[in-house]
């Protein structure tokens, strides 16, 4: 969702840093959150840089432990400092940080809780999210689908920031590391923050190629069959560099 509502500084329920009175204390942020907070900043800004979001659309997030950290709503990527780190419990309970969480926190968690998801980036890309409202699935243009573990699903639409969003995401991302959301954009997962951006990247990449190809006159896009797709999976599992 696009988050802006202002500048969460102004509009959390914890000011100055200063919990309100019935609230426990928030801890400070451990080196690795430290860390993984400013990898997590990277990625937001890349975001914007790169052209899957605008302004404060969008939203990241990286799991260190139990503890989730998250892009806060509404503030501007590039003004988002070390001091800044936002943070939840597994079960969505603020630990880290005065400003409030992004409204898609439930998507987030939601990855966390089904997979074995380390870093989650959300997007409102613009080939993407045309394609969500064209189709119930991402037409196998390309084979790189195999790298998100088969045919990309359209995830039904949903309020933003709501359980039944992240409820018909969970169902177009079984078995897949990455869906469609209808009207809304393109969310994915992965080990690292760096292989989550790089599937919205690719999945962006697919949409726009399927767009373009699907936009000639007179002409329909060859597509893949399944059998060619699974062949491909095969090759990929053995794909890259050892280590």
């Amino acid at each position: 969702m696009a988050e802006q509502r202002g500048d969460a500084r102004d509009t959390g329920s914890v000011r100055d840093g200063a919990p309100e009175a019935g609230e426990p204390r928030r801890r400070e942020a451990r080196p690795e959150e430290a860390r993984a907070w400013e990898d997590l900043v990277a990625t937001a800004r890349r975001t914007v840089s790169e052209g899957l979001v605008v302004g404060t659309s969008g939203n990241v997030s990286v799991r260190v432990g139990d503890t989730v950290l998250v892009t806060p709503s509404g503030v501007p990527y590039d003004r988002l400092e070390p001091d800044d780190v936002t943070g939840v419990d597994l079960d969505g309970r603020q630990v880290l940080g005065a400003l409030v969480p992004t409204s898609e926190l439930p998507m987030h968690l939601a990855v966390y809780g089904t997979t074995d998801a380390r870093a989650v980036v959300h997007t409102h890309a613009v080939h993407a999210t045309a394609v969500s409202t064209l189709v119930r699935e991402l037409p196998l243009i390309h084979y790189m689908a195999a790298a998100l573990g088969g045919p990309v699903r359209v995830a039904p639409y949903a309020t933003y920031g709501t359980d039944e969003l992240a409820e018909n995401m969970l169902r177009a991302l079984a078995d897949r590391s990455g869906c469609l959301l209808q009207n809304h954009g393109t969310i994915t997962y992965g080990t690292s923050l760096d292989q989550a951006y790089d599937r919205t990247a690719q999945l962006e990449w697919m949409c726009r190629l399927w767009l373009t190809a699907a936009s000639v006159p007179g002409l329909t896009p060859s597509l893949l069959s399944g059998e060619q797709l699974a062949e491909v999976a095969e090759r990929l599992s053995g794909y890259g560099q050892r280590r």
